[in-house]
């Protein structure tokens, strides 16, 4: 995939690999995206597919002692100019214009994690630390980060508190993570992400154990903010109504690699890839045409990545199947162009007809 200037983050060929007892397993195998300024890319897949190992590679906060990246991997992260180091959310340091995430020092890495590129973990009850209040949690990032005065910093921590929409923030910032629900919890974990102002937010299902009417409040709150601030977001999640709502491109993973990308009306309304179809056709949907069906499901499994099936990774699995299928692993291809004439990637060697259906984006909830 060639790189565009313009994208904030430019991944190339990222395999990351894990020593294992039975050998070295790659768990992320050849994926290529990027992400530009202001925009939701969405990484579906199930359970096993490389989503989250992806969002931790690009954060490096994958075990060190077990985990390596395969020569050829590149992720290009190309900061925003900040000229005024002693304003909120400004980085005490400045970065090169562009910083190779995948081989820099842990120095560098250090002032890009938080600062410039954030991330929400999916349990915030486990993320936050217990015995500190949550506004010196966000403090601590404010102090590592940036150039700002203890009473600025305080000043920040309450700002970001209202920002998230936390009420009686002053008192919140001096409460414990147990003290607070579990809504509460994720609007500081967004608050902690958010405090430095970063250019890329990496949010790794942010709406797990949450009840429906906060899942909503939470993905609201992430989309204000987004538009307020500018910042690009990476959304891993499971639930395709959270990408259909949210999203302006998708990425399809399955078994660490990229099945199909494109953006995310474009793959709703017809999806070239049998398993990204297979994910649309699961999704409930109301009318009268829908009462007493059972759902379609996809047979089987995720396949382990110590025992891959040869040729298509998704072929034991797949109602398309062929035997150029059994015999020969798919490449990744530009197969069409969307009305906005952005690239649709697929690896198949049968794409699904491009045959619009009556789903569409909207509908996906």
């Amino acid at each position: 995939m060639t790189a565009d200037r313009n994208a904030i983050l430019s991944v190339q060929n990222l395999t990351t690999c894990f020593r294992t007892d039975r050998g070295v397993v790659r768990a992320v195998d050849d994926v290529s995206f990027e992400v530009f300024p202001g925009e939701v890319l969405g990484i579906v897949g199930e359970s096993g597919c490389g989503k989250t190992v992806t969002s931790k590679s690009v954060m490096r906060l994958l075990p060190e002692r077990t985990s390596f990246f395969a020569p050829g991997s590149r992720m290009l992260f190309r900061p925003a100019s900040r000229s005024a180091p002693d304003t909120p959310g400004n980085a005490k340091d400045t970065l090169p214009r562009e910083v190779d995430l995948a081989s820099c020092d842990d120095a560098t890495m250090r002032r890009v994690r938080g600062a410039r590129i954030a991330m929400i973990f999916q349990e915030p009850m486990t993320s936050l630390n217990p015995v500190f209040t949550v506004g010196w949690q966000i403090e601590e990032a404010l102090k590592y980060h940036t150039n700002l005065s203890h009473e600025q910093r305080r000043a920040r921590v309450i700002e970001m508190l209202k920002l998230v929409e936390i009420p009686n923030a002053e008192r919140r910032a001096g409460e414990y993570p147990h003290q607070l629900s579990g809504g509460m919890r994720q609007r500081v974990m967004i608050a902690i992400a958010l405090c430095c102002e970063p250019e890329l937010l990496i949010a790794d299902e942010p709406t797990t154990a949450l009840d429906v009417t906060i899942q909503a409040q939470i993905l609201q709150l992430i989309e204000g903010l987004r538009r307020r601030l500018g910042t690009a977001v990476m959304l891993i999640t499971h639930n395709l109504g959270v990408v259909a709502q949210v999203c302006d491109r998708v990425m399809v993973m399955y078994a660490g690699r990229v099945v199909e990308q494109g953006g995310v009306h474009e793959i709703f309304r017809s999806p070239r890839h049998p398993y990204t179809a297979a994910l649309l056709s699961s999704i409930p949907k109301a009318g009268k045409r829908e009462a007493g069906r059972r759902l379609p499901i996809i047979p089987g499994i995720v396949p382990s990545l110590f025992d891959l099936p040869k040729g298509c990774r998704f072929q034991d699995r797949c109602a398309y199947r062929q035997d150029r299928c059994v015999s020969g692993e798919p490449t990744l291809d530009t197969i069409e162009s969307g009305p906005t004439g952005e690239t649709r990637l697929v690896r198949c060697h049968f794409p699904v007809a491009a045959v619009s259906t009556p789903r569409s984006a909207g509908s996906a909830t």
